[in-house]
Parts: C-alpha cells; structure tokens; sequence
C-alpha cells in the first residue's frame, strides 16, 4: 500500500473534521455535511487501501 495514499487520506479526514466544526461553530449546516462527507470518503479510501494490503498479503 502507498503511504502516499494513507497520508492523503488521512489529510481528507483532518480537513473534513476542521470543516465540520467550522460549520458546527458557525451554524452553517452546508460546511458540517462537506466536512462529514470528507470524512466519510477518507475512511473509504482507508478502506480500500487495506483491502489492497490484505490482497498482497495473501498473493505473497
């Protein structure tokens, strides 16, 4: 798996949590959904890269 990939999409989490507060701090409900929905597709690609470790775990 690529650390680059891991590092993106942990950057993805740390943005969408810094924009959900924001718009938890704001009131404004647009900012809080972006923010969760980055998150969301963060764990996502956490996801998939770990399937991609178990597959070559499994090949080797």
């Amino acid at each position: 798996m690529s650390l680059e990939d891991r590092a993106k999409a942990t950057a993805k989490n740390l943005e969408g949590k810094a924009q959900e507060a924001m718009g938890e701090f704001t009131g404004d409900p647009k900012d809080k959904a972006e923010g969760q929905a980055k998150q969301t597709e963060a764990e996502v690609e956490q996801t998939v890269e770990n399937l991609k470790d178990e597959i070559k775990k499994a090949i080797d």
